[in-house]
């Protein structure tokens, strides 16, 4: 399937441009090297760092500190930005405006305006800009996406979304101060599943709440909740992050035609149950989140490329994921439903 984002129906001989060198490229670069693709350049401040990420994974590529290079190669024609939502607003715009398809890291953005501005100059630019939701192609989660988008389960009714984890490794790191951790940079991949298994539905309203647990250690809430209301449909969220013992993963969506159900005890190992009037049937999934997923958002932005189409994790897509993101944040700092769409602005 050609969503899946395909090495086959890609154009590979199109280089790309890595900027950002920070611990996630590890997982982006592992992909790309997968799928026989070439990185021209790594940039980062810290020429140091790109250059362990050069030597690791592609030793022919060239290294910088200075973003300007990376735009100016001609052979360049893709840019993967890795950097934090603050410095990628100036990237990407740079980027586009240097005829540079765009592959940015998620969160896409922290204002619903500057998105839309972004995603209308690129397209009055004729430049494919697409966001790096690589839950998208978890090995669960695409089997789900193509069921539903085949219409095997019919009109979905409601989607649940059950984690039971240990998140304790952002402990003493950064992450600490994200503003409600759980729902932003970890919860916008279930936001983004959400969006996508009720595509073509209207949200309505968030309402979402936050707790901390009397045991864990880390400092934002690891408990959280969140049900979306959606025209005729319903998707709800129950995280726990501070699970040492037991990890569970479950989702379930259930349909007028049939019910998929997946869980595991991590979201690296997962089994698809899927049961229509026809029975039940499993299929044998193959490979990780951390493997597919990323091979997955690259993949598809190429084959739109080639095929001169919008890509299925396109910035314009991902609009709906983060109206449900920052809507949710509001609602667990004001206890009150929220219209996604009505929060333009990731709230601080």
């Amino acid at each position: 399937m050609r969503s899946l984002g395909a090495v086959g129906c890609c154009h590979q001989e199109d280089e790309i441009g890595l900027v950002g060198a920070g611990g996630v490229t590890e997982y982006h670069l592992r992909a790309y090297q997968k799928m026989g693709l070439e990185v021209a350049m790594i940039c980062d401040l810290n020429l140091k760092r790109a250059e362990a990420r050069r030597d690791e994974f592609f030793p022919e590529a060239s290294v910088c500190s200075n973003l300007a290079e990376v735009l100016r190669r001609d052979d360049i024609d893709v840019i993967d930005a890795a950097l934090h939502p603050e410095p990628r607003v100036p990237l990407i715009e740079a980027a586009i405006r240097s005829g540079k398809h765009i592959l940015s890291q998620k969160p896409f953005a922290l204002d619903l305006d500057v998105a839309e501005r972004l995603i209308d100059l690129a397209s009055q630019r004729g430049v494919k800009l697409a966001v790096n939701q690589n839950g998208r192609w978890a090995p669960h989660f695409a089997y789900a996406r193509e069921a539903v988008s085949a219409g095997v389960l019919g009109e979905i009714g409601s989607v649940d979304f059950h984690l039971a984890f240990d998140h304790s490794w952002t402990i003493g790191t950064p992450f600490e101060d994200i503003h409600h951790l759980l729902l932003f940079d970890f919860g916008v991949h279930w936001f983004d599943m959400a969006s996508c298994f009720l595509s073509g539905r209207e949200f309505v309203s968030v309402l979402a709440s936050v707790r901390r647990s009397s045991y864990q250690k880390a400092r934002p809430p690891f408990l959280a909740s969140v049900i979306i209301d959606a025209q005729d449909a319903q998707a709800r969220m129950a995280l726990n992050a501070a699970v040492m013992y037991g990890q569970a993963d479950r989702t379930i969506l259930a349909g007028s035609r049939g019910t998929l159900q997946s869980s595991g005890p991590s979201l690296s190992q997962q089994q698809v149950t899927l049961t229509t009037a026809a029975g039940q049937a499993s299929p044998d999934l193959k490979g990780t989140w951390f493997d597919n997923g990323f091979q997955g958002t690259m993949g598809e932005l190429l084959c739109a490329i080639e095929e001169n189409r919008e890509p299925i994790n396109s910035a314009r897509n991902n609009l709906r994921t983060l109206a449900l993101c920052f809507a949710a944040l509001k609602s667990a700092d004001t206890h009150r439903l929220v219209r996604p769409g009505d929060v333009r602005k990731i709230p601080q």
